[in-house]
């Protein structure tokens, strides 16, 4: 299945303008988003900016249904009510709100997860370790991979508030070993990279996000993804 990822928001309600455009156009049959939709440098006043990014969030969501949306550490520190980069006390509960406005339009079973799967695809915010996964799911269940899902899909703040959960991981960095990584393909965002990136079994693709100036840290494409081979390609809004 041929699928668009749109990757980290922070603030940015074109994303999704473009997404549905991509969409209308017929190039993959399911959209995922990996959320982190709040905050960006120096907008924890721009009240206005944060509804506009979630109501096109929403949009997004109404149009295409069945997209898949990750929790990403941004999304869930409104939740939990932790500090974090860029948190706005001024938009708490407008982030609140608005992330309630967004449940409501998916349909039935279609919940906003830490982790999606899509045939051989897990799709997650940060990216889901072999280390996580042993310590929060039974020894028995480690090789079913829908169980898998299930159990860290229920977990909590004090099991996802760290730097090793699939909200805070970067495998960018480190040589950490990744969840059945012989049979199954992560799609991240959390971490600002120049390029969509593929390292192993774990595609980066965060190339949307800026410096403190404003200024892109990427090259602001979105990731095509076939699930079934996965082929990958970028596509450029500007140029496709």
């Amino acid at each position: 299945m041929k699928v668009l990822i749109i990757p980290d928001v922070h603030l940015k309600p074109f994303m999704f303008k473009q997404a549905a455009e991509l969409m209308e156009r017929g190039i993959a049959k399911r959209a995922v988003c990996l959320m982190d939709i709040p905050d960006d440098w120096d907008k924890q006043f721009d009240i206005s900016l944060y509804e506009q990014t979630y109501d096109a969030a929403i949009r997004f969501a109404k149009k295409y249904p069945d997209t898949a949306w990750c929790y990403g550490n941004h999304d869930l520190s409104y939740v939990w009510h932790k500090l974090e980069t860029g948190y706005s006390p001024m938009a708490a509960y407008t982030v609140q709100k608005k992330l309630i406005d967004l449940k409501e339009v998916l349909p039935e079973g279609n919940l906003i997860k830490y982790v999606h799967r899509i045939d051989n695809v897990l799709f997650s915010h940060a990216g889901m370790s072999k280390d996580f996964v042993n310590l929060h799911v039974p020894k028995s269940k480690y090789d079913d991979v829908d169980d898998v899902l299930d159990y860290v899909n229920h977990l909590g703040e004090m099991k996802m508030w760290y730097d090793g959960s699939p909200i805070w991981l970067r495998p960018q960095y480190t040589d950490v070993k990744m969840y059945k990584s012989q049979q199954f393909l992560q799609v991240v965002g959390h971490t600002p990279m120049e390029t969509i990136t593929k390292k192993k079994n774990v595609i980066s693709c965060d190339v949307f996000s800026t410096y403190r100036d404003g200024k892109p840290i990427g090259t602001e494409e979105f990731l095509l993804l076939d699930t079934i081979t996965w082929d990958y390609s970028m596509i450029n809004y500007g140029n496709y």
